[in-house]
């Protein structure tokens, strides 16, 4: 049995600024956090433009599910960036 082939995601994001960084530290004494481009798109989709998650699933070309599991884990990287004063850089 071979696996469930991958959708390709649909990405509108592109990003003008990829690295945002805490005030007062050279960027070359941070640790970064990488935030994928799909998961900014999630986050733009969802907590930006307002969509629910199944219209933005629907957008992306994802399950709902798939897409819950993209945003939880966005949000995750965002919070431990805040909270350890790390950079985050978008790829």
């Amino acid at each position: 049995m071979s696996p469930r082939p991958k959708l390709r995601r649909k990405v509108y994001f592109r990003p003008k600024v990829v690295l945002f960084k805490p005030e007062g530290v050279l960027e070359k004494k941070l640790k970064e956090v990488i935030l994928e481009r799909e998961e900014a798109e999630t986050l733009r989709l969802v907590d930006e433009k307002g969509m629910s998650q199944t219209e933005a699933a629907v957008k992306m070309n994802t399950s709902q599910s798939t897409l819950q599991r993209i945003l939880s884990r966005a949000r995750t990287k965002i919070a431990h960036a805040i909270i350890r004063g790390k950079a985050i850089r978008i790829e």
